[in-house]
């Protein structure tokens, strides 16, 4: 793994992380905001975007840090032949996913510590996930990140995909407690260490970008 921090860093990065987004929820309710995001059409772009990794002939696809499982609903209206498993560190986030989703026969939501909990599966994506660093310094937060890259590039059959804030935003709306990644640099990473067929779409009118890594 890339991580050069170690196990105990990425512990208490997912301790953060799962208290942040359960007190989003709590105070949201399972809504855009719910997972930190600014509103309901900004989730429609992003997921419009790593919907691209999949295909239209039926596949299993691993929602990383679902939320409360709206990724399911677009899925819903998009593809037909599909079986959704959603990840999250939170149990409040999974709970509600349930409570809205518990009709649905192709979804199964579970709660996870860790990322290597996820079972493989034919595509993952993974939305926001990288977004709030809190207060780890940008070396630690990059380690993370790349050692859940590889994690997923493990689990994942035909590929994956992830979005990420850009180092191209305007510099007075940046934020300390948030990453904006080198997408030069996540290119090259993916392609040098995952696969020869990567992409990478930062043209959809957020300040942020998608890669798209295929088998």
């Amino acid at each position: 793994m890339s991580n050069i921090y170690g196990k105990d860093i990425i512990s208490r990065i997912t301790t953060d992380i799962e208290y942040y987004y359960t007190n989003k929820i709590k105070m949201y309710g399972p809504t855009a905001k719910g997972v930190d995001w600014k509103d309901e059409n900004g989730q429609l772009i992003r997921f419009t975007q790593l919907a691209k990794i999949l295909d239209k002939n039926g596949f299993t696809v691993a929602d990383i840090g679902c939320g409360y499982g709206k990724f399911l609903e677009f899925l819903g209206k998009n593809f037909e032949d599909y079986t959704y498993f959603g990840y999250d560190l939170s149990e409040k986030m999974i709970s509600e996913a349930i409570k809205l989703y518990h009709d649905n026969k192709k979804s199964m939501f579970k709660k996870i510590d860790s990322l290597e909990e996820v079972e493989t599966a034919d595509y993952l994506i993974a939305s926001g996930i990288f977004n709030v660093k809190f207060d780890y310094n940008e070396a630690q937060w990059l380690s993370y990140i790349l050692y859940a890259l590889e994690v997923m590039n493990q689990k994942a059959i035909k590929g994956f995909a992830f979005n990420m804030l850009t180092k191209y935003s305007d510099k007075e709306y940046m934020r300390s407690d948030l990453y904006y990644a080198d997408p030069l640099f996540i290119f090259d990473f993916c392609k040098r260490n995952f696969s020869k067929h990567v992409a990478l779409l930062h043209d959809y009118g957020l300040y942020e970008f998608t890669i798209l890594v295929r088998r």
